[in-house]
């Protein structure tokens, strides 16, 4: 009896062993399976993110891109004496130059080499507040009646020298040193950018390819600046909390008081009842 007693207790020993190791078994896989889970749940939380960052960055690229492709309105003014506007190959290069771009020609003057003319026909374009861009044309060598440098420079707030010096770069690789002879001007005034080219076909087309068009909306937004819609208020909205806060405690104030009064006069009350 004893030795079959002592083979129960092994294999019930054993049941027991097998049992523990199941279970440890069981409890690693399900261990195993949670960490998984949750590995597969961090992955899915993880995608929306990318997702909303790409739909950022396609925004900005897109904002990006309609901001460069959105049409201007430009005011062109050619200046000569020898030429009318009708037959004037300067101001034709200039206006298929921008409608190739889908610019909008707002105003187009021809005018004669006079100063006060120039000077009063760009600013008066600077007015506008339908001319995002001026390109001038003509009367900008060193002849004596090439005076629309003269006439443009006084209006401009700030000049853009690397112009003429990137246009002089570039058409020197063309015309070699007769480049020479040749001036221009560039700058800023009202927020409105203002170019004064050659009045030449090869000249003009080469400073709007070349240079304008490519750096126009670039520029103009700079000039422009980030427009003024966070102009502070008259009066702060965050004044108007704390006012509030101090009727609240003046309110608080006056229920003290009432509450003192209150006490004081029961107290007095109770005081003559004692006396009688």
């Amino acid at each position: 009896m004893n030795e079959r007693d002592a083979e129960t207790d092994e294999a019930t020993a054993t049941t027991d062993v097998d049992d523990e190791q199941t279970a440890a078994a069981e409890g690693d896989e399900q261990t195993a399976a949670a960490e998984g889970d949750e590995q597969t749940a961090a992955a899915e939380g993880d995608e929306p993110t990318a997702e909303t960052e790409d739909g950022e960055n396609g925004d900005q690229s897109d904002e990006a891109a309609a901001s460069d492709t959105t049409s201007l309105g430009v005011g062109v003014v050619t200046i000569a004496t020898d030429r009318a506007i009708g037959n004037d190959i300067a101001g034709e290069t200039i206006i298929t130059a921008l409608k190739k771009e889908s610019h909008e020609i707002v105003v187009r003057e021809h005018l004669e080499t006079e100063h006060d003319q120039v000077q009063s026909t760009v600013s008066r374009l600077l007015d506008r507040d339908d001319i995002d861009l001026i390109v001038t044309g003509g009367a900008t060598s060193v002849e004596p009646d090439d005076i629309t440098i003269e006439a443009v420079e006084p209006l401009l707030e700030k000049e853009l020298s690397a112009f003429s010096e990137l246009f002089t770069a570039l058409a020197y690789e063309e015309v070699g040193t007769r480049i020479i002879a040749a001036r221009t001007l560039a700058g800023v005034a009202d927020g409105i950018p203002v170019f004064c080219l050659p009045g030449n076909e090869a000249a003009v087309r080469l400073g709007l390819e070349e240079i304008i068009l490519p750096e126009a909306h670039h520029l103009i937004g700079l000039a422009r600046g980030p427009d003024d819609e966070d102009e502070p208020s008259a009066e702060p909205e965050g004044d108007e909390p704390e006012a509030e806060e101090a009727e609240t405690d003046a309110g608080e104030s006056d229920s003290t008081d009432d509450e003192r009064n209150t006490d004081r006069d029961d107290n007095e009350t109770e005081a003559e009842n004692g006396g009688e």
